[in-house]
């Protein structure tokens, strides 16, 4: 049985682990969850597909408003378990957000995504997303030269 929902609980957060440090693999286990918690208190979601109980994809995302994109649901994670993809998960979750955007009167659903994860930006296009510009940064935790991480990004 698929089920998609809003990890809020301490326990649903920890599930979710194991998929989400596949993008994120700096993160440590023992932090995760304090972790969340932390960003949800500013308006951060993790939302969670499973099957049979195991969780195959999961996302985070905020909802905000601005002068240039309106009210918009932010992608900030965006992750299907290594094992689990080209299954439909990764789709049926991107649709749960794009509906959730809706429901939350949201005129567009916005991602960035690394330059070089290609495979991510041809699920990201077959959903029906666009590339709609540039996105800058500037590292501010290193003096000097664009870390390798800015420069990846």
């Amino acid at each position: 049985m698929m089920l998609i929902k809003l990890a809020e609980s301490a326990s649903e957060i920890k599930k979710c682990y194991s998929v989400f440090s596949q993008l994120h693999s700096h993160l440590l286990e023992k932090d995760f969850v304090a972790l969340v918690q932390e960003q949800q208190e500013n308006g951060y979601k993790l939302v969670s597909l499973e099957v049979d109980d195991a969780v195959k994809s999961v996302a985070g995302f905020h909802l905000g408003n601005s002068f240039g994109w309106r009210t918009y649901l932010y992608v900030d994670d965006f992750v299907t378990d290594e094992a689990s993809r080209s299954k439909g998960y990764g789709a049926k979750l991107f649709s749960w957000l794009v509906e959730y955007g809706k429901q939350n009167s949201c005129n567009q659903v916005h991602l960035d995504s690394r330059v070089t994860r290609y495979s991510a930006h041809k699920f990201y296009l077959n959903q029906g997303m666009i590339i709609g510009g540039y996105h800058f940064l500037m590292d501010l935790t290193y003096s000097g030269s664009q870390s390798s991480e800015a420069q990846s990004c």
